[in-house]
């Protein structure tokens, strides 16, 4: 290792057993001695290979954009950013590095890390001489406190355990990609949030030409180390710690690979980077694994579930908790419990109308799309009874050449570790049998990896004249979809819906409901337009 510094010029030089780049038969390997230079050129820090003859002509690294990532004790991969503008050629270029010991490769990765930090205190210039904004679009939308929350909680193993055990996931999954080999064989496929590796497994058992496992937790670790325990499927395999909205791959995939689906489809946003990825990586009309989603929703009557909500609140009645009395608060408690979604599993039976469904088409949906989510609602009510708020599930295609699978949430097939979420009203509706339900699901999202939920359920007139009457119920609520009541209950042994009977604890109905925090008051003004159920 050679350090020279000046007033202009400074630079830091290795020797190196070997350099080759990635997946090129046009440039061979670069036999020994390679030396590679860390230098600083108008501001601008890169990494240069050179021989005898002189600095080897494509084998630039620009620290700017540039990674370097462990293959092994003496084995590294460095990506460099492309440098072209347009967005159809904004893959990378790789080269491997072979070292001559440990101690050379662990100073080279410190190095490494060095200059690019000087190079960001001085900006990324771009080739329109731009500088880049230090943060990445991940970070300029998401709350920080919560992508430390969120990628803790996924760089466990007992959490990876649990979804890996998830067997409907799972299984759906390796059905998914085994089933269409066709598609996976000699391609390139790019894992999505890797976690714990096991879908870049499966890609390389259908036979891919290499994979890209891209991973932003600590879990890439652990995935390192599952990968490498199957050495027969690793060797194929690369994974990649960072972000899908910072990392550079060398190549383009031909497939893209991923579970980013969350509570109510859209839940800790990853779908987002699910499309930033294809926009980043995928080659024209290139395979997604899954390709569309659906939200599918029904009114829903569950008598037992709303008063179990409604008597949590009962604690705030007391007029003499210690000589105190709580009363003042039990209305803002009351509505609080029922900011809640409800995640558990659920008797079918209990939803009072066919559902409907709203489709996000993951090949063609912008970034964007996924900000803001308008559902007008539109139900015929299969039975007479009160209507406690709106179900929720959703299922996802995977749209294989040879086979075409199917992932669903839906109450009454096999429970996954999504279970379903029901919206539940604090104030109930009633309905005939026949009668029209119609309403709007709107979904915000918010910096804290999730959405706020704005509902609004409305039963029409019905009978004779119906046709030119209106609303004559309508119940809203807010919800936050960061924080549901985990129920997680088995479905129950219900008969009908409108067999069920209140508890007798509480009469809910006679419970004064305080809709003064509601901050949308517009859901309860605006006209529902359209309100048919649309497929998008």
């Amino acid at each position: 290792m050679e350090v020279l510094a000046g007033q202009k010029h400074k630079h830091l030089e290795f020797t190196l057993v070997a350099v080759s780049e990635l997946f090129s038969s046009s440039v061979p390997p670069l036999s020994t001695p390679v030396i590679a230079r860390f230098s600083v050129d108008s501001g601008v820090a890169e990494l240069r290979f050179r021989q005898d003859s002189g600095f080897i002509d494509g084998f630039n690294v620009n620290l700017g954009t540039g990674q370097l990532f462990k293959l092994g004790p003496l084995k590294s991969l460095c990506i460099s950013g492309s440098s072209d503008s347009n967005k159809e050629k904004s893959y990378a270029r790789g080269v491997t590095i072979l070292f001559r010991n440990e101690e050379e490769s662990r100073d080279f990765h410190s190095a490494f890390e060095q200059w690019q930090n000087e190079d960001v205190t001085q900006g990324t210039h771009l080739p329109n001489g731009v500088i880049s904004d230090v943060k990445s679009k991940f970070d300029n939308k998401i709350e920080s406190s919560s992508a430390k929350m969120y990628f803790h909680y996924y760089g466990q193993l007992l959490h990876q355990q649990n979804m890996l055990q998830d067997y409907v996931r799972t299984g759906t999954y390796y059905a998914a990609v085994i089933e269409n080999r066709a598609d996976f064989t000699g391609r390139v496929v790019v894992d999505v949030g890797a976690g714990s590796g096991i879908l870049s497994l499966f890609a390389a058992q259908a036979g891919a030409k290499h994979v890209y496992a891209v991973e932003a937790s600590e879990m890439a670790e652990y995935a390192r180390k599952l990968i490498a325990g199957n050495p027969s499927l690793g060797q194929r395999i690369t994974v990649i710690r960072g972000k899908v909205e910072e990392v550079e791959l060398p190549e383009k995939a031909d497939i893209l690979i991923s579970e980013p689906m969350g509570t109510l489809l859209v839940n800790e946003r990853m779908l987002e980077s699910y499309i930033i990825a294809r926009d980043r990586f995928l080659v024209p009309k290139g395979k997604m694994f899954p390709s569309v989603g659906r939200i599918h929703m029904a009114p829903f009557s569950d008598e037992y579930l709303f008063v179990e909500i409604a008597n949590k609140a009962l604690f705030w009645q007391q007029q003499n908790y210690y000589g105190v009395d709580l009363t003042a608060l039990h209305g803002s408690a009351f509505q609080g419990y029922f900011s809640q979604p409800v995640v558990d599993a659920f008797d079918p039976r209990l939803l009072v109308s066919p559902p409907m469904s709203h489709v996000i088409d993951f090949n063609e949906a912008k970034e964007e799309d996924l900000y803001e989510i308008d559902i007008p609602l539109k139900f015929l009510a299969s039975v007479g009874t009160r209507v406690h708020g709106l179900a929720c599930w959703f299922d996802v295609l995977f749209n294989g050449s040879t086979v075409q699978r199917w992932l669903t949430t839906a109450p009454g097939a096999p429970t996954t570790h999504w279970y379903q979420i029901r919206c539940v009203l604090s104030q109930p509706i009633y309905v005939m049998a026949g009668q029209e339900i119609t309403g709007r699901l709107h979904m915000v999202a918010h910096n804290a990896q999730s959405y706020t939920i704005y509902l609004t359920l409305s039963a029409k007139m019905w009978g004779p004249g119906a046709e030119q009457g209106g609303i004559i119920q309508s119940s809203s609520c807010k919800l936050d979809l960061k924080e549901p009541y985990y129920r997680m209950s088995q479905p129950q042994p219900y008969t009908t819906a409108q067999d069920q009977q209140p508890h007798q604890l509480l009469q809910p109905q006679d419970i004064p409901i305080h809709t003064d925090d509601l901050e949308e008051p517009k859901l309860l003004q605006q006209p529902l337009e359209n309100s048919g159920a649309q497929l998008q």
